[in-house]
């Protein structure tokens, strides 16, 4: 018989009580991959109110130019 694993729901971090800002650019680095693009909810495991958050803070770091648009 096949065993299913579940697996552990992702808690939203930001719900948790940590915060995503663009002047902070390790934490930014997080939510995007090597190319420069923004992480899908998937991966991050953010919940859709936050990834929107998260995608507006990253938008505002790279017009101040704290990360670039294309790595």
């Amino acid at each position: 018989m096949a065993e299913f694993y579940h697996r552990k729901k992702r808690v939203c971090q930001m719900c948790i009580g940590k915060s995503v800002d663009y002047k902070d650019t390790m934490i930014i680095n997080k939510y995007i991959n090597e190319m420069g693009k923004i992480l899908p909810r998937r991966m991050t495991g953010a919940c859709a109110k936050h990834q929107r958050h998260i995608a507006q803070q990253i938008k505002y770091a790279r017009f101040m130019a704290l990360i670039p648009y294309v790595k």
